[in-house]
Order: C-alpha cells, then sequence, then structure tokens
C-alpha cells in the first residue's frame, strides 16, 4: 500500500471511530472476577472499535480470550494467571463466563467469542485496508486461511504468517520473528497457539512488537476449515464444547470432564459467597 494511501485510511479510522466514541472509549475499564480471572465487561461494539483505535493509533497491546478452561487453568497455572491479569483487555469467550458475569449483576454481558471476534474484526478493519498478521497454525491451517481471508475482505491487507515450531524458539529466532513482525507494517497481530502459550507470549512480547497482540485459540483451524466448528444452534445453547468432544474424545475428554466439573463447582461457591454478601 501507498504511503499516501496509508495515511488517508489511517485518518478516516480516526474520523470514524471519532463519531462513535461511545463505542471506542475503553478508558473507564470495568473487570469482574470470574474464579480468580480478571474479565473486561465489554461488549462487541467496544471490543471491536476499540482494538480498531489501539490499532490506528500504534499502541503495542494484548487482548485475551478466556473461557472456562482458561479460566481454570490460571488457578493452578501462575504464568497464564499473570498474563490474564496484565492484559490490556480479557474477553468472555466462553458461554459459562459471560453466563456468570450476567449473574453477577452484569445483566447484557454478551460471550464475545476470539473465532467471532476475529472475524468481526477483519470486515470493520478492512474498508480502511489495515495491516495484518497470523501468528500461529499449521503451514498448511496458514495456507488455506490467508487464501480464506483474501477472497472474504480483498482490502485486508495480510502483511505476513509464521508458523512458529512446537518448540520453545531461540532467542535468535525469536527476535527474528519480531522482526519479521514490525518490518511488516501490520497493525494487529492475530496468534493461534493455543492456552497458555498464546496468553504468556503476548505478555512477553508486548512493548516489543508495535502492534495490538490478539490470541484467538483455534480461530485459525476454524476458519481455514481444517477443523470443523459446531453449529450455530450448539453454539447458542452454550454446547461447543460438546461438539469438540464428540470430535476429539481422546484428546478433550480429560480435559472437559476437569475444567467443566472445577467451573462449576467453583462458580456455586461465587454465586453463594455474593447472596451472602
Amino acid at each position: 500500500m501507498h504511503d499516501n494511501q496509508a495515511l488517508h485510511d489511517n485518518q478516516a479510522l480516526h474520523d470514524d471511530l471519532a463519531m462513535h466514541n461511545t463505542q471506542a472509549r475503553f478508558d473507564t475499564r470495568q473487570r469482574h472476577d470470574v474464579l480468580g480471572a480478571p474479565i473486561d465487561v465489554v461488549y462487541w461494539g467496544g471490543a471491536i472499535a476499540t482494538i480498531l483505535r489501539w490499532a490506528a493509533e500504534g499502541e503495542s497491546r494484548y487482548v485475551c480470550a478466556c473461557n472456562v478452561h482458561s479460566v481454570v487453568t490460571a488457578q493452578r497455572h501462575q504464568g497464564l494467571a499473570d498474563a490474564v491479569r496484565g492484559a490490556d483487555m480479557v474477553l468472555p469467550d466462553g458461554a459459562p463466563v459471560a453466563w456468570l458475569m450476567r449473574k453477577c449483576g452484569y445483566k447484557s454481558q454478551q460471550r464475545v467469542s476470539g473465532p467471532d471476534l476475529m472475524w468481526s474484526y477483519f470486515a470493520a478493519a478492512a474498508p480502511y485496508r489495515e495491516s495484518i498478521f497470523l501468528y500461529g497454525g499449521s503451514p498448511n491451517t496458514l495456507e488455506r486461511l490467508q487464501a480464506r481471508i483474501q477472497i472474504k475482505f480483498p482490502d485486508l491487507q495480510i502483511a505476513g504468517t509464521y508458523s512458529p515450531p512446537f518448540r520453545t524458539l531461540t532467542p535468535e529466532e525469536d527476535q527474528a520473528a519480531v522482526d519479521m513482525i514490525n518490518t511488516s507494517g501490520a497493525t494487529t497481530v492475530w496468534i493461534s497457539l493455543g492456552c497458555p502459550k498464546q496468553e504468556i507470549w503476548m505478555a512477553e512480547h508486548r512493548g516489543r512488537i508495535k502492534g495490538v497482540l490478539v490470541g484467538v485459540g483455534a480461530a485459525f483451524d476454524f476458519h481455514a476449515g481444517t477443523v470443523k466448528r459446531a453449529p450455530l444452534w450448539m453454539q447458542r445453547l452454550s454446547l461447543e464444547w460438546l461438539f469438540r468432544l464428540v470430535s476429539e474424545p481422546r484428546r478433550l475428554w480429560k480435559r472437559y470432564f476437569a475444567t467443566n466439573t472445577i467451573f462449576i463447582f467453583s462458580a456455586v461457591r461465587q454465586l453463594m459467597r455474593r447472596r451472602r454478601r
């Protein structure tokens, strides 16, 4: 993209955000404790507008999306807990997380899932020809995802992609990845590394990467079509976890049995304490 066009699109974004200032504001941040994890009271319009504003202003921020698994895991994983507490925005990704927030007084709280946020954000950012970077996933997934994005959002600029190895990167490899992202010109970096790896990675790279880091879990596979997502009716009934369990029972049954059970008992205790107060 030419520099003049980039300046024009960036100014247009600033002007639009000024017009919709009530959605864009995130200065008066409000969070609610969900089993020890501070989740933001945030809705679709506000989340998207805030990330757009951060990106337009070239800020280094990071956004976590917390579902039942990540909330429960944070109780026993200090690195994940610290990363969630330090995030600039923490979305109520799981339907049970949003449900518990509604029960605790935030009656209009919506589920703001990582995969849906990613696609909705791309639709909002495409008219401004925003430049994005895709970090994570397999090479095959990235190839298919990139092709789908180019068809669905032709004005969105894909500045680059990177499929890191499963092992920990050496300091030299990590710095090379940081340099690649920064020189690409991307203003948002979408990260699909899985929990807790992506949250910790974002916390470690805020300030080093010149852009907004957004962790979206399995979103790359869902949108690339390499993993089938639950139908909408199951998502609306908070049964997406059941669909994934049936799809991958050997890999997920222990995780869902443990985390769902812990979440249910912990949520009941939190609600009982709230009623006593």
